[in-house]
């Protein structure tokens, strides 16, 4: 569960994941599949801001989606 004082925060984040991944033309099936131990509802958690997910999970996240994590804030 996602402390509330963040939930703006995660939304943020995984709104920003499915718009790359969507420029990629990526289903979650195949970006879960690029990330080790990663599946689709995860990603679709990250995506709906509802995962409390580690800091290097979204580095592996960047990684697949093809863009550094500096450029993914922007």
């Amino acid at each position: 569960m996602i402390d509330n004082k963040y939930s703006k925060t995660y939304k943020y984040i995984g709104s920003k994941i499915k718009e790359r991944r969507l420029e990629l033309k990526l289903t979650q099936e195949k970006l879960a599949s690029k990330i080790t131990k990663m599946d689709r509802s995860k990603i679709s958690d990250m995506e709906n801001g509802k995962e409390d997910f580690h800091f290097s999970t979204l580095l592996k996240v960047c990684d697949a989606l093809d863009i550094s994590f500096l450029d993914f804030l922007k």
